[in-house]
């Protein structure tokens, strides 16, 4: 992975360099001229001191044009986004740097800090606050961010008002994985602030999770970035067997059943809770009109490839000027698309991989990207770039523990896979709870949730429909009714579940949690991996 310094720091390193280097040459030489010349000797003193003073003002006027600003957002919005690092060897930092370009990309104001930075004033004042975090040697902290251990985790601060979200750094060879990223999570959440997803562990900066990492920046912006992935993915060559439009006449965008199979034939092994990556591609249409404007011919070979198919997977440019005159070289240059996630909604015993995917549409009406390939553009037959993303922190717990599942929308594609697996061992202590919007049109999966309940494998199963009335309007509201319900099922060893939406459902959920079994209660069930969710 190439995760380096902005070329702005290297400039400015350089430069500093350079001064330095000349104003010794230029110390020297005057030196040995007034040497030889008998000149007094607090006549080099006096050309030394002004040597440092201008080499001094050129590195203040370089740190002036470097400094670390505050984005201002416009009157009446929240506060920027607080991103932190805490970094060792440099790597957490630069990953803060990327973080900040992907919400700024997506419209976010953020100020950045490390988090030698960061005191008690500052988190008061912060709505919202991701952290980025490296752990060194067994489990400890940077060496900068002793400060905060020391005089800000040792206050009796409280931060109700706080989301948070943790990126923990480390190396599985060593003990204590991800301690200090932990450790911050144990602490934020004790004092009252309320995690935006679970804290994501990276080993030895693995690209699958930083590519994971990189798209909740984008969707804590309200969409999906379309800015190209940090790592690009090795994509595995699959193919669009089926879909379908699961929810005809609903008042919400339309919500498609996607199945796809290797090219092969071979069916790799997965777990439920886990996802997967697509490449996406631009419509034919889309990249036709480039073609044309830019007087290209599609069907020139490139790298065993037509040029028309390099530009379907890259971010076709689009001033006139950066567009190189030879093909080859306009290959070369292409940014690959971005990734999109979806969690996977079958189990290998299916012979398919099982997609829900709502299709999104930007503001000028068009399709986006991952939805407008896989639910128009795709061709039945055709090819699918896709990889694998193993989720561990959404897996299954042990199959003679009760579980509950919670989501809403789209979320019920990674419970499915949870619910077909417990069928699949005979674990009939199920609970479902589901949110959509009308029960007539958007029961996705209905056909099999209602066969799984007769067969007496959900033994309970709860859905609510914001559109149709009636006395409960989303899963939190049904969740608090039967609140007793739920603090038995603790009792009873079950665990939680949670996949659907970041904003609304998800922090509400949680909050019925808390109210329920008491922070203390509520940190003892993540703590023992009871509690987990996977939100977007």
């Amino acid at each position: 992975m190439s995760l380096r310094p902005s070329r702005a720091v290297f400039g400015n390193l350089v430069v500093m360099l350079l001064l330095a280097l000349v104003a010794w040459l230029l110390l020297r030489l005057h030196l040995e001229e007034t040497w030889w010349q008998g000149a007094p000797l607090a006549s080099h003193w006096r050309w030394a001191a002004g040597s440092v003073a201008a080499y001094a003002a050129c590195c203040a006027l370089l740190w002036w044009r470097g400094r670390r600003r505050d984005d201002h957002p416009r009157e009446g919005d929240e506060a920027p986004l607080l991103l932190v690092w805490a970094s060792q060897t440099g790597f957490a930092q630069q990953l803060c740097e990327r973080s900040a370009d992907v919400l700024r990309a997506a419209g976010v104001p953020v100020r950045v800090r490390g988090l030698h930075q960061v005191d008690a004033a500052l988190l008061q004042q912060s709505t919202r606050m991701l952290l980025i975090a490296s752990t060194t040697g067994e489990g400890d902290a940077p060496d900068h961010a002793l400060p905060f251990l020391r005089q800000v985790m040792a206050q009796p601060l409280a931060v109700p008002h706080l989301q948070y979200g943790v990126l923990a750094l480390g190396d599985r060879s060593y003990g204590h994985f991800c301690a200090f990223g932990h450790q911050l999570d144990a602490w934020l959440r004790r004092h009252g602030a309320h995690p935006l997803f679970d804290t994501i562990e990276v080993d030895n900066a693995d690209p699958a999770a930083l590519r994971h990492w990189q798209q909740l920046l984008g969707q804590l912006g309200g969409n999906a970035t379309d800015l190209p992935d940090w790592t690009p993915a090795q994509y595995l060559h699959w193919q669009l067997r089926d879909r379908r439009l699961e929810n005809p006449g609903s008042q919400g965008a339309g919500t498609w059943r996607v199945a796809l199979v290797p090219a092969d034939g071979v069916l790799p092994a997965w777990e439920a809770g886990d996802v997967v990556e697509i490449g996406p591609q631009h419509g034919p249409t889309d990249v036709d009109a480039w073609l044309a404007t830019h007087a290209r011919d599609g069907a020139t070979i490139i790298d065993g490839q037509p040029l028309r198919a390099h530009l379907a997977r890259a971010h076709l440019p689009v001033l006139p000027d950066s567009v190189p005159a030879d093909d080859a070289a306009l290959v070369a240059a292409l940014k690959p698309l971005p990734h999109r996630e979806y969690s996977i909604a079958s189990m290998p015993v299916e012979g398919e991989v099982l997609l829900l995917l709502r299709r999104l549409l930007r503001p000028d009406g068009t399709p986006g990207l991952g939805s407008g390939w896989l639910c128009d553009h795709a061709e039945l037959g055709g090819r699918i770039d896709l990889r694998f993303r193993s989720n561990p922190n959404f897996h299954a717990p042990a199959q003679d523990a009760p579980l509950i599942l919670i989501g809403n929308g789209t979320g019920i594609a990674g419970l499915r896979a949870h619910l077909r697996a417990r069928v699949d061992a005979g674990a009939t202590r199920n609970w479902l709870l589901f949110g959509e919007r009308t029960a007539a049109h958007d029961l996705y999966f209905g056909d099999d949730l209602q066969r799984w309940q007769q067969a007496g494998m959900i033994e309970r199963l709860d859905t609510v429909f914001s559109r149709d009335g009636g006395e409960h309007r989303y899963v939190q509201d049904r969740l608090t009714a039967h609140i007793d319900t739920l603090r038995q099922w603790v009792a009873d060893g079950a665990t939680i579940l949670v996949c659907g939406s970041l904003q609304g459902m998800a922090p509400a959920v949680d909050a019925v949690i808390e109210h329920a079994l008491g922070r203390d209660g509520k940190e003892a069930l993540i703590v023992a991996g009871r509690y987990r969710r996977d939100v977007y």
